[in-house]
Formats: structure tokens, sequence, C-alpha cells
């Protein structure tokens, strides 16, 4: 018998003369020769391995009171379900080595056998070095692979030796043979706690140790995409009807989505999008990837390829119902391999494919007559770039590719699409001749309205990248279109720059606030030296790098602020930003101000800006206040003792005579606004700032609608209060855990409620990043959960470090980040 070549699998196709047997089952996701690519999503993998397998690590090897309470949970089970466990883990050793040796039935297959044992061996060497570092023999480690150990190990080596295989495999698999892996995986992870081969904690840490492992093998030798052959797209469109004489792919860089240019038997061409079963960039971690790095793409979560294949349908019937002048559509439907195709008109060119001389006056003026009627039947099209102005088969103008249109536009849809449209067709024929066909159609008060939305931040990635090949700016386009509109062009809030003066400034506050800490606190610096002396800064690397999981948290608020189409990568980066910032500016003002010009970069006006940045604020003062009065009410943990009095029984230093720690706040507060009244500039920058302050009001109050029509989104509310209550949890938390590297602790609500007391009073002060003030707050409400007072000061010390003066570093990378893609 002959050996198979390859274990493409199509859609079976009833009387295909191309299929045959190998197409009647998928086996693997992609043909054998197809590319391979090194993904984001893999190294993002990799590093939460390293992290949760170094936070693991810490506790290691267990048990834990968890621990515990989980396998006592699992041992009051019914006895019968003893088998299930011994039959989950033999099941996932044995599909670990059928998937292994798998690829050697197939000749061009062969070298992917290699790949997934260098991955289980990677699997093993990190296993025993983990286990090594928590207390675990090497000898232990490796019976655990072989057999079942004498008692649980920290990490059990066949878990993370067969999780590698099945995910290193999982991307070359269809996804019925994927789905069964990590059901098996599950199982045996569970089993592994059962069999008392290891206990959760060390389960779990073989997981991820071989999620990691897998991250390993893939970003060095990449993954397959799983697109379909050419093949099978012949054989889809035979399940639907079409008869395909030739098949040709259409490079195209939207994640999840397959173009194909089809010829059918009846002479035909055909523009066919294929949502492929097995497509790697539809799953779930490089879908929510994509969300996160490209404008105007959503995470496909929750939503089905048949659900984005009919929503693209149905806006096509809806356009061309319209009026506007689309690629008429041919069908859509789901395979019998669940594949889901949708096919158009071909069309005979697209604007990036166009000479000079074909981009006639009249063309121009059909897209913009067709984008308008679009829009006035409240559509938006939302991917209007030099690939999706085309020609039809008949030569006229016509838009394709509706993806990602939005059936309910609101009017930052429509000028979106308008500005899109401005400067594809801008870059194509030039800036002269595209600014006279949108003053012919949509007219000199249509273009104006444009004006506030021509920023980079609000175009496509293609039309960016047509940009930085023409040999003119979008800076010279605007100033172009203000000419030719005669108007002021709209100003961009000023912004505070980072200065050496500013940094001294800093600097000189430090040194008072931390020698005043030391006055009114009445604790000696030297046993503040001596408990710093003793930190575990393991731990503390461990709070380093928690901290910026807080902008995180943050970001998701911002997004929640805003009715603005946004994407998180930038949004988050604005966050990292603002720490950048926050070293010279009191937080809240640094925080409101970037937003504010964040927003005005996506066309919002500054007074909205400053509306969405003040909503947001708005929200985290919410949050913080709710959860003091939620702790306090709710007989939870709080303070043991007063905040306003020493609580340290220990100290050899008394502070009785002395003033409280509190002190310190409501000094540095008194002593600035003392500073600020006597100082001849100080004062009437601070009377000059209360007119304009006043002024401001006034206008922001007018123009406030837009900001505050958030507010009638419940989920937009959500997101905010969600967002900036994670924020505030993550604080405690790494709050909690620079406390443990001085040998104590805390329980979570006492934690949450220092942190929200602090962080709600320090925002408040004209003090760049409440500094001094924080310090002094944290300190205060340490000594009042029983804290030693040299512990106190070490713990608030060390958790502005990580939280506050180490994360700049990283702030002005983001800084740049936003500058060099003119977000800001």
């Amino acid at each position: 018998m002959a050996e198979p070549t390859d274990a493409e699998p199509s859609a079976s196709a009833p009387a295909s003369p191309r299929s045959g047997w190998r197409d009647l089952v998928r086996v693997w996701s992609s043909a054998a020769d197809a590319g391979r690519k090194r993904r984001p999503t893999d190294l993002l993998l990799l590093l939460g391995a390293i992290i949760v397998l170094a936070g693991l690590t810490l506790v290691a090897p267990g048990p834990t009171n968890l621990d515990t309470a989980l396998a006592a949970a699992l041992d009051a089970l019914p006895s019968a379900v003893d088998l299930l466990w011994g039959v989950g883990y033999t099941a996932l050793t044995l599909w670990a080595l059928i998937v292994l040796v798998l690829p050697l039935a197939f000749r061009r297959r062969r070298g992917l056998s290699g790949i997934l044992l260098l991955s289980g061996l990677i699997a093993v060497a990190g296993s025993l070095a983990v286990g090594v570092l928590a207390g675990t023999s090497a000898q232990d480690s490796l019976s655990a692979l072989f057999g079942v150990p004498d008692s649980p190990v920290y990490v059990p080596t066949r878990v993370a030796v067969a999780t590698a295989i099945l995910v290193t495999a999982s991307p070359h698999l269809s996804r019925p043979l994927r789905y069964w892996g990590r059901i098996l995986i599950t199982l045996g992870v569970v089993s592994a706690v059962a069999l008392s081969t290891a206990w959760p904690i060390g389960a779990i840490a073989g997981l991820v140790m071989g999620l990691g492992a897998a991250a390993v093998t893939h970003l060095i030798f990449g993954s397959p995409q799983g697109l379909l052959t050419a093949d099978q797209i012949e054989i889809a469109l035979g399940d639907l009807g079409i008869e395909a004489d030739e098949a040709l792919p259409i490079p195209d860089e939207v994640s999840g989505e397959a173009l194909w240019s089809v010829t059918c038997d009846d002479g035909r061409s055909l523009l066919v999008k294929v949502y492929g079963r097995d497509a790697r960039d539809s799953q779930a971690v490089s879908s929510v990837w994509t969300a996160l790095v490209r404008r105007g793409e959503m995470p496909h979560l929750g939503h089905s390829r048949e659900y984005r294949a009919e929503h693209e349908a149905l806006a096509l019937v809806l356009a061309q119902r319209a009026g506007a002048s689309v690629l008429e559509l041919v069908t859509v439907g789901r395979t019998q391999q669940g594949d889901v195709v949708l096919a158009t008109q071909s069309p005979r060119t697209t604007l990036a494919e166009m000479s000079g001389d074909e981009i006639t006056d009249e063309v121009l003026d059909s897209w913009w007559g067709s984008v308008g009627r679009l829009h006035a039947a409240g559509l938006a099209h939302g991917r209007i770039d030099s690939r999706h102005l085309v020609l039809a088969p008949d030569g006229t103008p016509a838009l394709a590719d509706f993806a990602d249109a939005v059936l309910n536009a609101d009017e930052r849809d429509r000028e979106l699409d308008a500005v899109r449209l401005l400067v594809a067709t801008s870059v194509a024929a030039g800036p002269d001749r595209a600014l006279d066909s949108a003053v012919r159609v949509i007219g000199v008060d249509g273009l104006v309205q444009l004006m506030p939305y021509l920023q980079p931040a609000a175009l496509g990635r293609h039309t960016k990248q047509g940009l930085d090949q023409a040999e003119w700016s979008l800076t010279d386009l605007k100033k172009a279109a203000i000419e030719r509109l005669g108007i002021e062009p709209p100003p961009l809030l000023q912004m505070n720059r980072v200065t050496v003066k500013s940094v001294a400034l800093v600097l000189v506050i430090a040194i008072i606030a931390y020698t005043m800490i030391g006055l009114f606190s009445g604790v000696d610096f030297s046993s503040v030296v001596d408990a710093l002396s003793t930190a575990n800064f393991a731990i503390l690397l461990g709070a380093l790098l928690l901290s910026p999981f807080v902008q995180t948290s943050f970001a998701v608020s911002t997004l929640g602020s805003t009715l603005v189409k946004l994407t998180y990568v930038p949004v988050l980066m604005l966050q990292y930003a603002i720490q950048f910032i926050a070293l010279c500016l009191p937080s809240t003002a640094a925080r409101i101000a970037l937003e504010v010009r964040f927003f005005q970069k996506f066309g919002v006006p500054a007074a909205s800006a400053v509306g969405m940045g003040m909503i947001d604020s708005f929200s985290g003062f919410i949050v913080q206040i709710g959860l003091i009065i939620v702790i306090l009410v709710s007989g939870l943990p709080g303070f043991t003792s007063s905040v306003l009095g020493s609580s340290d029984s220990t100290s050899s230093t008394s502070t009785d005579s002395g003033p409280s720690t509190i002190a310190i706040v409501i000094a540095i507060a008194v002593i600035g606004l003392i500073v600020t009244l006597v100082v001849p500039r100080l004062r009437r920058r601070l009377l000059g700032n209360v007119g304009r302050l006043k002024a401001s009001i006034a206008e922001q109050r007018r123009n406030a609608g837009e900001a505050l029509a958030v507010l009638r989104h419940p989920r937009k509310l959500g997101t905010m209060l969600v967002g900036n209550l994670g924020a505030q949890v993550i604080q405690a938390v790494i709050l909690g855990v620079c406390l443990a590297a001085f040998g104590e602790s805390a329980a979570l609500s006492q934690l949450i409620l220092i942190n929200t007391a602090v962080s709600l009073f320090a925002g408040l002060m004209p003090v760049p990043g409440g500094m001094g003030v924080a310090e002094a707050g944290y300190t205060a409400g340490l000594q009042a959960i029983g804290i030693p007072a040299p512990i106190a000061v070490s713990t608030a010390i060390a958790f502005r470090l990580v939280t506050f003066y180490l994360p700049p570093l990283w702030g002005s990378v983001a800084m740049r980040w936003l500058r060099r893609r003119q977000f800001i």
C-alpha cells in the first residue's frame, strides 16, 4: 500500500472528481508545505508562564491550605470516580504518544515528530529545574514521568511533557483533534491531583510548564496558520453549489480571514472570503491579540464564523438597498467541514492597483456618493482604504469588504469613514484632486466637520503605510484643507514637558518628604535601614513584576469612559505614559492632561475630551469611596487602631509625646499652601489658574453633552467601574506582597482600605504623584493595622518604589511609542 504523502483533510464533496479518501477526514489544519509564523501571542504565553511559575514556586512545593482543601474535596467524591482518574491520567499519556508518532505516518510531516519531541524535552528540563528550586529532587521528578511517585511532587513531569507535546501540535491539527487534546489535558491535570501525584499547586505548575515549553518551541520553529488549500477551497465551494475551476490565494493581513480569487467553470470570477474552521488567527488568544493591537478589529469571542459572515452579507444587502454601489453577493454558507464561505463578484481592480489616468474625477465622486448613501441609511463601512475602493466587473466604482460595517452608525463612525476615504484618495490621486472631489460631493461644511478627525490615529494600518510612501504628509493635507476652507486649525491641548527643572523639583520634594516622615513618625531611620536589609528581594521582584498589571486595569476603565472606538494597546501605552509624567505633575492632573491629548488625536473636541478624562477619574473616585464604605460597614477586617495615632507598641522609640504619623500628610499640605502664598510667582500662578479654571468649567459644562452620553450605556459604566475596581485590588495585592517581603501579612480588605484611602487623599494633593503624602499615608495605614513602624515605613518605601518610582522607566518608552505613532 502506498504511503500517504499528506493528510490535508478537506470537506467531503459528493461526486467531486478531486475528492479522494484524504478529503473525507481532515487531520491537519494546513498543507504540509504551508508557511509558518512566529506569533507575539506565543511570546506573551511564555512571559505569562514564567511569571506564574515564579509566583507558584515561592510557596512550593506545598501543600498550602488551598491544596489541602482541594485534595480533600476530590477525596470526598464517590469511590466509583477513582476509575475516572486512572483512565484520565492514562488517556493523557496515550494521546500525547499518539500525537507524537502520528506525523511519522506522513512522509512530508515527519519533521514535526522531532519538533514535538524537542518540546517534551524542554518540558522535562524545565520541570527538573523548577522542582529542584522548590525542594523536589530530580529523581522524584523523573519518577513522576515514568510512574506514580511515592509522594506528591512539584512539578508532575508527565503532565508537563504531555501538555507540551499536545499544545505544540495544536496549531498543526484540525479542530476536533485539537479540542480532544485540551479535554484530556484538563482531565489529566485533575487526575494528577486525585492520584496524589502532585498537590494542586504542582499540577498547575505542570500545566503552565507545558504551555511555556510549547511557547518556546513555537517561537523557535513557528506555527502554521491553519489555512485551507486550493483543492479544499474548490470542494468547499462545491458544497455551496458553485463549481470552481481554479482558486488562487490573495495576500491579505486580516486575521482569521482568507481571501481567494476563484474562477468558476462558467467563466465567472469570484472574490471568496473563507472563515476557516482551523484558522489559528480566529481562535481565542489570537483574536484577542488582534483586537489589542489593530484599531477597529474587535475580538471575535462569542461571534461564530457564521455570525461574522452573515453580518457582512446583511451589510452588503442593506448597502445595496440604500443605493450604494457594492460588489454583488453571490453566496454565503457553511460547508460540510465547518468552514464558512462568503463569495461576491470579483472586482476588476482596486484603487491600490489603479494608475493615475484611471482615477478620474467621476470615479472619485462616485465613491464619495456611495459612502454618502451608506451614511444616509445609518450605515458605516468601517474598513475604507485603497483595497476596498474598487471597480466592479462592469467598471462601476464600488465598495468592497463590509466585514466591519456598523449597522447603526453614529456620527463618529460616519466621519471616520469620510476621513479614511479622503486620505485614501489623496494618496492615490493627490491631495488637491481628493479635496476638490470632497468639496463637490459633501460641500465645504461637510469637509469642515472632518478636520478634527484628520489625525493618524483615525486611520487604518494600510492607509498609514500608503501615507509613509507619499511625498506629502498628513500635516500637509490638513494644511491644504484648512487653507482651502479658510478656517483656523483645531487646537490641540498643550502639554507640560518633563524638564531638568521639574526633575530637580521632584528630588527636593522627595528629600523634604522623607525627612518629615522620619521627624513626625518618630521612627529611627537606622531601624528602617535594618528592616530594609531583611527584605526578601525575590518577593519584591515579584511585586515589581505585578506592577504593570495595574495599568492594564486602568486601561479598561479608560476604554469605558468614551464611545470612541479605541484599541486596547495604545490605551495601555497611554496609562504607562501617565506614570512617566506623574513624576512631575499631580497624578490626577497628569492623567486628565494626557488623556485629553490622546482623545483629541481621535478627533474628539478638547472640551469633550476633558469631560471624558474627568468621567474616567470620577468613576475611580466613586469606586474608592464605595470600597471604603463597604469595608467599614461590612465587618471585614479594617483598621485595628486609630489612624491618627501610632500603634507601634514594640518600637523602642516612644511616640506618645510626638505628633501622630498622619500629621505628616497635614504638614506637607500646609507647607505647600504656605509656600504657594508667600512666593509671589506661585501666588500669581495660583490666582490666575483660579480664573482659568472657572472659565474652563463653564466651557466644559456647555460642551459636556458628548462626554456624558457614555453614562447612558450600562456596559460602558460597568467597564469603567470594573477597570478602576481591578486597579485598586491589584494595587492592594502588590502592597500585600511588599509587606510579605518583610515577614508581615494583612487581610486583603485591610490592604484595600489602606491603598484606597491613601490613593484618594494623595490624588487630591497638589504634589507630583502625591510624593511624601502617599508614603506617609501608607505608613500610617500600616501602623493602624498593627504593623511595627520600621516595617511600615520600609513597606511604604518598597511599595512606592515598585508602583511609582520605577514604572516611569517603561513609562518613558510608552511615551516615545505614543509620540512616534502620533497618538499624542
